[in-house]
């Protein structure tokens, strides 16, 4: 969302940094902005469409490419059904305009079930929570930094991730004004985070216990009686029955398992619910363990007790210039249906993640022997990763919409590479529904694509038109219609229409929203900050919020259960971390992000360390229940004795890649020892955090 001023010359980029006239990111910019550079520039990226052949790979036309496309996946869904065919979303996808305008059409057209996404390799509890509470998955409850007196943060890392749904630019300089306010931020987190270092107070929790801290939150606001009612408590139901859910949850009970003293914990909730205005909020570190559905439950909980949702200083939901969530809302659905091996649960039309290999592997009626994917890289990200490569290496035909060739497209038997970076125009979609303030910015290509080159909106279409099945004729005249429909005039439909539109909410107004109004102001417009909106913007039939959904309810015995058992001795638990010049396993190639001191590594506490007899530099072998890696320790104390922290989206050194700098940096993959079996319950979300391993010192891989 940052404003860029990028000075060429000719078909060189001279510069990027930050532009000072953006309406929102005024001049401010992370390193993976100026990256950028390296992305257009990089000799490992894909421009053109390849085919794996008994002689390595080799260059073919676009024509040949989408005709064996066709062929092979007609020929499959012909022989097996729809489902045969499996669709995997990445990341990067949600940051692409053509993709996001275009993706949707795409996979209903394909008319599998078998649909998946990195979304449950992360924040699938979130969405989950937002739907079963608010009627829409992406409805999301966004914190209002710039007014907020007091923020509580759990398992995120905002002044790193640059403020997962609560995109802003600078976001330690939002929270150091908290703070010069008389306000303050408290950071509840296993290990001292940059954002825990800007903090007024850090408490240090053991992993995967977050759900116990937070019922106990609640307990404490009944008993001390410090909820505060707002407007929202009109239209919420639930109180009575959460009121008795929380009941055996005190801090005294929990306070051993968390780590935390009962003490601590009541004066937490007691400076929380005593401020004029605050926020409760949590992120990927708490929906990728073993409760992430409840520990998100019980924040939404939280914020509408106090009376801080959809007040100023509090959570609110944003209102974007093309508001997607709306766009969306037929996408909005979950537990339709469930995977054919284990019965996970399907959300917003996706199956988990962690059910891909086992539905490939396993044979039988509605087995994947085919694979789409598009931006995404499961043989990295995905949980217990030997298993994703056996996986996708059985596959009886894959394509891969991507840039690079790397460990999940290594697997393809042809890539079909979009133009990127540079090359394509912009406007956010996804992050303005998470954004801290309403704004709509648009930005040009900087650059004109090659001559045999295409968009990512012209491979998902030219696909959707050969892979989609119905009456010829209605096709056709459909097709037609969405070639003609290019993403401008998309963007130019979504904004006239949209709420702040000379066709929309500022109806016939000179002032309202279109293409080339963006177009004429190149900084952005700046529509003002959050505003109360419900229940108006609430997508529940009833327009009521379940304060406690019954879909949640089964899964409270689980908790019940997991604070009665024992801990195990001598073991540690695995947490992640994230870096500013990082990016999930999709930004490794670029020279300027990976300079520096070696980034993938396994901190351990001193103490741990003294047990070890480890010293900085040295290799430990981590070991699971699936798997084992090998990699250099770092001794601090910014982790709780008993965690190893290790960062994801490493090991670029796997047989057939094609990412020369990313080689130079490979580290270890640390999803070698997460097991796809450990999932969050109402959704399948894989776990990352709070996975326990085995720590030795030296090399002994198994």
């Amino acid at each position: 969302m940052c404003g860029l001023e990028v000075r060429t010359e000719g078909a060189e980029v001279l510069s990027i940094k930050g532009d000072e006239q953006d309406v929102y990111s005024r001049g401010h910019i992370c390193p993976k902005g100026v990256a950028l550079q390296d992305i257009h520039t990089d000799k490992d990226r894909l421009k053109y469409p390849i085919r794996k052949t008994p002689r390595g790979w080799e260059r073919i036309s676009w024509e040949e490419a989408f005709d064996t496309v066709e062929q092979k996946l007609r020929a499959i869904q012909d022989q097996y059904g729809p489902d045969a065919v499996g669709l995997y979303m990445g990341n990067p996808g949600v940051h692409n305009t053509g993709t996001g305008l275009y993706f949707y059409d795409f996979a209903n057209a394909l008319g599998t079930r078998n649909r998946y996404a990195s979304h449950s390799l992360d924040q699938l509890p979130q969405m989950f929570v937002n739907g079963e509470m608010f009627g829409h998955q992406a409805l999301f409850p966004v914190p209002d930094l710039e007014r907020t007196q007091f923020i509580l943060v759990l398992g995120a890392n905002p002044v790193v991730s640059n403020g997962s749904v609560m995109s802003t630019p600078n976001v330690k300089k939002l929270l150091q004004n908290i703070r010069q306010r008389q306000g303050r931020v408290v950071v509840v987190d296993p290990r001292r985070t940059r954002t825990a270092e800007a903090a007024d107070e850090h408490f240090f929790i053991r992993p995967g216990t977050d759900v116990f801290l937070l019922l106990a939150f609640v307990h404490t606001l009944f008993e001390e009686e410090l909820a505060r009612p707002n407007h929202v408590w009109r239209f919420t139901d639930g109180i009575t029955i959460l009121k008795k859910a929380v009941l055996p949850y005190s801090p005294e009970r929990v306070a051993d398992r968390v780590q935390i003293p009962a003490e601590a914990i009541r004066r937490l909730v007691r400076d929380f619910a005593g401020a004029d205005s605050a926020i409760c909020y949590g992120r990927l570190g708490v929906s990728t363990q073993q409760f992430g559905s409840l520990c998100h439950w019980l924040i939404n909980a939280i914020n509408i007790l106090t009376g801080n949702m959809d007040s100023a200083g509090g959570v609110m939901f944003p209102l974007p210039a093309i508001d997607f969530v709306r766009l969306l809302k037929r996408e909005a659905k979950a537990l339709r249906w469930q995977s054919r091996v284990r019965g996970l649960p399907e959300v917003a039309g996706d199956l988990p993640t962690a059910a891909l290999a086992e539905e490939i592997l396993t044979e039988g009626e509605g087995q994947v022997r085919a694979l789409i994917t598009i931006a995404g890289n499961p043989a990295s990200s995905a949980p217990n990763v030997a298993r994703m490569n056996e996986a996708l290496a059985r596959l009886d035909f894959m394509v891969a919409v991507d840039i690079y060739l790397n460990e999940t497209t290594r697997h393809a038997d042809i890539i079909l590479p979009p133009a990127a970076g540079l090359e394509v125009m912009h406007y956010d979609f996804v992050l303005n529904i998470v954004a801290i303030r309403n704004v709509a910015n648009y930005s040009p290509p900087v650059f004109p694509i090659g001559p045999d080159q295409r968009y990512d909106w012209q491979v998902l279409l030219e696909l959707q038109k050969r892979l989609e099945r119905g009456n010829p004729l209605l096709l056709k005249a459909k097709h037609a219609v969405l070639s003609w429909l290019t993403p401008g005039h998309r963007l130019n439909l979504g904004l006239l229409f949209g709420p702040y539109g000379k066709l929309g909410g500022r109806f016939l107004d000179p002032n309202g929203l279109s293409l080339p109004v963006l177009k004429e102001n190149p900084h952005g417009i700046d529509l003002g900050p959050l505003q109360p909106c419900l229940p108006g913007r609430l997508f529940t039939p009833d327009k009521r919020i379940q304060l406690l959904p019954p879909s949640l309810l089964p899964f409270l015995d689980q908790v019940e259960a997991a604070l009665e058992s024992d801990i195990p001795n001598g073991r540690f638990q695995l947490i992640g971390r994230r870096h500013l010049r990082s990016n999930n396993s999709w930004m490794h190639n670029s020279k300027r992000l990976m300079k520096g001191p070696p980034r993938c590594t396994a901190i351990i506490h001193p103490d741990d360390a003294a047990r070890l007899q480890a010293q900085d530099g040295q290799l430990v072998t981590v070991r699971s229940a699936v798997g084992s890696i090998q990699l250099p320790v770092e001794v601090s104390d910014e982790v709780l004795p008993g965690v190893i922290s290790i960062p994801h989206g490493w090991g670029h050194d796997q047989d057939g890649m094609r990412l020369e700098v990313a080689s130079w940096y490979p580290g270890v993959n640390v999803n070698a020892l997460t097991d796809e079996q450990l999932t969050d319950g109402p959704t399948g979300n894989a776990v990352f955090n709070g996975v326990w391993v085995e720590v030795e010192l030296g090399s002994r891989l198994a």
